[in-house]
Formats: C-alpha cells, structure tokens, sequence
C-alpha cells in the first residue's frame, strides 16, 4: 500500500483536554467559515471539490489532528466507496482521504443545516430520504442514475453513527447501484474518528486518524443474491482492519 500523509504539518495545540478541544472547535470552524465563503464564488464543481479538500486537509492538521491514508491506489476509475461511520467527522475525513471526484450520498436531513447544506450542495452531493417511501424511491432511482452514468459515489452504508463502537447493519442502497451500474464496489476504513469526537460530544480531542482504501471487490451481477454477498465480502473487508465487534444481528 502507498502511504499519502496529510499533505501540512500539524500544529501544536494546548496540551489540556479542554483547552485543546476548545482550540481545535475555533481551528477546524474557522477553516470551514473561509472555505464556505471561497465556495460561493469559485466556479466549475471539480475547482469546489478540489477546494474542500485542501480545506479539510488544513482544518484537520491546523486542530493538530494527524490523518494517514494508504491504499488511495484502489479508488483509481469507475467506482462506489463504501465506510464505517463512528463520528461527525467523517466526511471530512473522507474528503480529506479521497480523490476529489466523489459525490458523498448523506441523508436529507441534513438539509435542515444551512450552511451546511450549502457547502454539500456546492460539492455536489446526493440526498437520500430515510423516512418518506415515495420519495426515497425517487432519490434511490436519482442515485441509480448517477452511478450507472460513471459518477463516483460515496455512501455510509450504517446511515447514522452511535455512542457504542461496532460495525452496524450494511443497507443494500450502495451495493445495489453497483451492481446495477456493473462498478466495483471500494471499502474503506476510518479509524480514530470515534475517539477524537463520539456521538454526544462537541469538543473534539487529539488522536491519529487512519484512512486505510482496501481492493476493490467486483460486482457478480445484480440478483438480491448477488447484491448480498456484495455487500458482506465489504463488511467483512472493512471489519479485518476496524478493530470493533460486529453489531450485525446473527441471522441464526
């Protein structure tokens, strides 16, 4: 695997937890206010994503938060990036990690953050409605789309985040556009995130993130068989490295 640091250095905070928490919180709003900013103005969406990437990279190394990411070599093409989800963070650890080509799939309610909706809409992203059948069906087929035109797709396949570590219950969304879109299907791994900020907490603390892209598993056709056995062989690959039990309920 090739290794791909941080592209800056990161800077040296308070050494006490709250002093430190409270810097990093200033540091990473402070990068995202100016890329916000930057983001209303800058024209072309491949120049905007390139532009939240340098973004995230700088807010994560400025709150002294160091990130490693290795295997970014099997994201290379036509593909559908699926991972973990421990932490708000993780998007921009993902943005930070990846290529700028991804559109991240995050669900509709986020929309109900303004300025966060804005930057998400900038970038491109896709929205997902969980509660209202009808209108997920129209965003899953909108999602179908997408992939099968070539669009590089991210997805968090637990759809939300909780308190315990574990590896919830893959949906099929993800795995099911990739087969019908005939792209492999990437897992991908972040670690540290529930450490350097769990659900419930809003002051971030200093631990190392990894970002560790594993080979891209091959789509073996689009049978809810098929779709099935997509979908494990990612937790599976994604469970190898966590280092957290699998939440997945035993269907014995």
């Amino acid at each position: 695997m090739s290794l791909d640091p941080a592209a800056v250095s990161p800077a040296e905070p308070p050494a006490s937890s709250w002093g430190y928490g409270i810097y990093a919180l200033v540091a990473v709003g402070a990068v995202a206010l100016g890329c916000l900013l930057l983001l209303t103005i800058t024209p072309g969406l491949a120049r905007r994503r390139r532009l939240v990437r340098a973004s995230a990279r700088i807010a994560l190394a400025a709150a002294g938060i160091p990130l490693t990411t290795m295997g970014t070599e099997h994201v290379a093409g036509r593909c559908i990036v699926v991972a973990n989800h421990a932490s708000y963070l993780d998007g921009m650890i993902l943005t930070a990690a990846l290529p700028p080509s991804f559109s991240f799939v995050i669900k509709r309610e986020v929309t109900s953050v303004p300025f966060l909706h804005l930057l998400l809409r900038r970038i491109g992203s896709q929205f997902v409605e969980r509660f209202d059948r009808h209108r997920g069906g129209v965003d899953a087929r909108r999602i179908l789309r997408a992939a099968a035109a070539g669009q590089a797709l991210a997805f968090f396949p637990e759809g939300t985040f909780r308190r315990d570590a574990g590896l919830a219950r893959f949906h099929t969304g993800a795995f099911t556009a990739a087969a019908r879109a005939e792209v492999p299907v990437v897992p991908v791994v972040i670690r540290g995130s529930r450490d350097v900020l769990p659900a419930g907490a809003w002051l971030p603390r200093r631990r190392r993130l990894e970002v560790i892209v594993r080979p891209a598993i091959q789509t073996l056709g689009t049978t809810p068989e098929a779709v099935a056995s997509l979908r494990e062989a990612s937790r599976r690959a994604i469970l190898e490295l966590l280092d957290e039990p699998d939440l997945e309920p035993d269907p014995g």
